[in-house]
């Protein structure tokens, strides 16, 4: 039982890649990169083209009446905010006799709150004796602000009190009013209201002890939070270090460049959707992968690797071409790798040598073989109304390409079979699906896919097992075998070309 088909295996596929994502995000390392060396740049560049500003620092001590052990911080907060008001950034103002406006003020120092009852004030200016005296000034605003409100706030809770006690010294007065004139006694009524009377003086008597002892302390109280709320710390100046500036900034503009490279190339990876792994790009060209290349030659313990890769490759295309070096002549047609599609025609011709001279026509739009260098035992390249008077007798190796702006008629001249040295990341999904479309039409069967600049850490499958070594329309049509039912079974054709008119009537 083979695996599922090429319809099956692209109907249950992910909407979302993440394993493509990854690998075509790590291929666009230099773009990241160069965005976190920017921003490193960039950051250092800050530190030192724009210095901090002189600053100096102080800390004052607030108490609050209603302070609690618990407190989440959310006086000290409040604080803060007050701080950060028109009200104290105007009463600094007036002490240094500035003329400058508070809103102006107020975006040169900030308040940070350090614990419950610590507020630590920072303040810039124009050196550092004017940010000293702006902190000291502030600091003294603010002090002066909430001492006020905590006066305000005791003789309010004093002044109720007061009333209250005084509401009920009338009332006390009325009380003894009428025990004053009370009835005969001997009278039973008389006695019961009169004893109520007593009652309700008594208590309206400890009410106001009680009221005046509350206001007394709410007046006792006052003092005590006005002598604990103080400067703790003096203004002073807060040096400030360039290396360390420069270092953080560095810092910050790496992480921030790096996140911004990181999100870019994500979102180019998914909005140009170019197939980077191998089992992509074989699904989408309808052929497997053969062999891959790198893109340069790489380092020293990989070169020997790759030579033997080319080896092979090299072996592989000239039994492919001996076999069919008259009935089907072979193409190399690149997508965005010509000059190593014309190495791997250069390396095939040699191979090809030993059997009789081989001829490379010559259909790539750039110089890479036209205007290379001739050297010693090279194969002879030509192009353009030459390529129509090479004999038939000799091995023809065609190179095109089919990047866009391909013309796709042309292509059968260039080799009735063709391989495809693909770069992976340089197509996009749409165009190697035009690609795969395009040769079905011109019905040139595509032997294989060599893919270059390949990631190294792919582990994906690129062999089509179920479906069409070479995708295409054309080769759909041969009979590969008879079945049981003594009737001939054509290949399954591949997803993109299963809707077509043509195709029905090709199935049919």
């Amino acid at each position: 039982m083979t695996t599922s088909t090429t319809s099956e295996s692209s109907a249950t596929a992910p909407l979302f890649d993440l394993q493509a994502l990854v690998v075509a995000v790590r291929r666009r390392r230099r773009l990241w990169c160069s965005m976190a060396l920017l921003g490193l740049l960039i950051g250092a560049a800050v530190a030192v083209l724009l210095p901090a500003p002189p600053t100096a620092v102080t800390t004052v001590l607030v108490a609050h009446q209603d302070d609690q052990p618990n407190d989440p911080g959310t006086l000290i907060r409040t604080d803060v905010e007050l701080l950060r008001t028109t009200r104290v950034a105007g009463k600094a103002l007036e002490s240094l006799n500035s003329p400058e406006r508070p809103a102006d003020f107020m975006r040169d120092y900030r308040g940070t709150g350090l614990t419950n009852n610590l507020l630590q004030i920072n303040v810039t200016g124009d050196s550092d004796a004017q940010a000293v005296a702006r902190a000291k000034a502030l600091a003294d605003a603010f002090i002066a602000d909430h001492l006020t409100r905590i006066r305000e706030a005791a003789n309010a809770e004093a002044e109720a009190l007061l009333d209250r006690r005084d509401r009920l010294r009338d009332e006390l007065a009325k009380v003894n009013e009428a025990i004053g004139n009370r009835p005969p006694e001997g009278d039973p009524s008389a006695s019961a209201d009169l004893e109520s009377l007593f009652d309700r003086r008594a208590k309206l008597n400890s009410q106001i002890d009680e009221y005046d002892q509350r206001a007394e302390e709410a007046r006792i109280g006052t003092p005590q939070l006005i002598a604990r709320t103080q400067i703790v710390d003096g203004p002073r100046t807060v040096r400030h270090s360039l290396p360390k500036a420069v270092v953080t900034n560095a810092a910050i503009g790496l992480v921030v460049g790096l996140a911004l490279g990181l999100a870019l190339a994500a979102v180019r990876t998914v909005v140009a959707d170019r197939p980077v792994l191998r089992r992509d790009i074989a699904a989408n060209l309808g052929a497997s992968v053969i062999a891959e290349l790198p893109r340069r030659s790489g380092r020293l313990w990989q070169r020997r690797r790759t030579r033997v890769t080319r080896e092979r490759l090299t072996a592989h295309l000239a039994r492919t071409v001996r076999g069919s070096a008259e009935a089907e002549p072979v193409s190399l047609l690149e997508l965005g790798c010509a000059r190593s599609t014309s190495v791997i025609a250069l390396n095939l011709a040699r191979a090809l040598a030993a059997e009789g001279p081989a001829v490379i026509i010559d259909g790539l739009p750039g110089p890479q073989l036209a205007k290379r260098r001739q050297k010693p035992g090279d194969p002879t390249v030509v192009s353009g109304e030459r390529a129509a008077a090479v004999p038939h007798q000799e091995l023809r190796i065609g190179v095109g390409s089919v990047a866009p702006g391909t013309a796709w008629t042309d292509l059968r001249y260039l080799g009735t079979r063709t391989v495809l040295v693909v770069r992976a990341g340089h197509g996009s999904a749409a165009w190697l699906h035009t690609v795969a479309r395009q040769l079905a039409d011109q019905r040139i069967p595509v032997i294989g896919v060599v893919l270059i600049d390949p990631d190294p850490r792919d582990r994906t499958d690129g062999t089509l097992w179920d479906g069409l070594h070479a995708a295409l329309r054309g080769r759909s049509e041969t009979p590969v075998r008879q079945n049981g039912t003594g009737q001939r079974r054509t290949e399954r054709l591949p997803v993109w070309a299963a809707g077509g008119p043509d195709n029905d009537q090709e199935a049919r």
